[in-house]
């Protein structure tokens, strides 16, 4: 009992020296992370894992931005910790953890974080340190700031040296396959997309695929052959070119992604069939390589 009034006092005595000008209620150092991990299901549902080091001192646990519930913290042996959770009044919330011996894993859901457009599901995430974030199985597809990854055998992506970071995956992934004929060979074209598709084609001599969408802001992910069309590739909305996120598997499978403002018509072509186009290949091969390197740094699959 003494030691609970202690520890009582102590949290009222450092919450009272705290200088009020602070964006982020602290108390002590910054707990020792381990592990910080976010999981996403199918159901829509948002749970984080931090797993901490034993401490000496007090130390500060800054959580996830969001509706905080269920929360649990527990020791090695699984007994529970009582922790309060504590508002800055700015939106940011924190625990504090008193000195243990053990490590202790500290787990909540996120209420309210994924948003739904039609079938497609929305989470924006933002810490300060490095995490990561983990799917459930059925989970292949995701868009990670509006670029598409494909998960394949990997379980999710590591955001190194955190940050803020928008993401979208299906829960029913809507998906069309196209036959096309090339010469003698014929091929899949596939297209991941909410958007309904119309008069979808493609020109062999000109090498290009195009097709018609009646919706604006929609993501469009298409998967072919790379050989199919050949690269880099030119993206156009109606007459305009437009921006795109290409992504290539071990199979030699190009998705390309786009997402335009506007309805119209899509047309994707292989540059390196078109001669205007040549001159201009060093410069576009350039141009994509300093875009994704700075992408692939920052988030990494998991």
């Amino acid at each position: 009992m003494n030691k609970k009034i202690f520890l009582l006092a102590l949290l009222v005595v450092l919450v009272t020296i705290t200088p009020t000008v602070s964006a982020q209620f602290s108390i002590g150092q910054h707990a020792n992370q381990k592990l910080i991990e976010v999981n996403l299901d199918e159901t829509g549902n948002v749970l984080v894992k931090h797993v901490i080091s034993s401490t000496s001192t007090p130390v500060n646990l800054i959580l996830f931005e969001g509706t905080i519930s269920n929360l649990l913290v527990t020791n090695e042996v699984g007994e529970e910790k009582e922790v309060t959770i504590a508002d800055d009044g700015y939106g940011n919330k924190s625990i504090v953890i008193f000195p243990t011996k053990e490590k202790l894993t500290i787990e909540y859901n996120l209420e309210d974080k994924i948003f739904m457009n039609e079938s497609l599901s929305n989470i924006s995430i933002s810490y300060p340190k490095e995490f990561s974030v983990k799917f459930s199985e059925g989970i292949n597809l995701i868009y990670v700031n509006g670029n598409a990854i494909f998960l394949e055998e990997k379980k999710g992506i590591n955001v190194n040296g955190g940050g803020s970071l928008n993401l979208q995956y299906y829960l029913e992934v809507p998906k069309i396959i196209k036959d096309v004929q090339w010469e003698e060979d014929k091929f899949n074209v596939e297209i991941i997309s909410d958007a309904k598709i119309n008069n979808f084609n493609f020109e062999q001599t000109e090498k290009s695929i195009s097709f018609e969408i009646n919706e604006e802001n929609k993501i469009i992910t298409i998967t072919m052959p790379e050989i199919l069309l050949g690269g880099p590739y030119v993206t156009l909305l109606d007459d305009q070119k437009i921006e795109h996120g290409k992504w290539i598997d071990e199979e030699k499978n190009v998705s390309i992604t786009i997402k335009p403002e506007s309805s119209g018509q899509i047309t994707i072509i292989g540059t390196t069939v078109i001669p205007e186009f040549s001159m201009f290949i060093p410069l576009i091969m350039g141009f994509l390589v300093v875009l994704t390197v700075p992408f692939m740094k920052k988030f990494s699959l998991h």
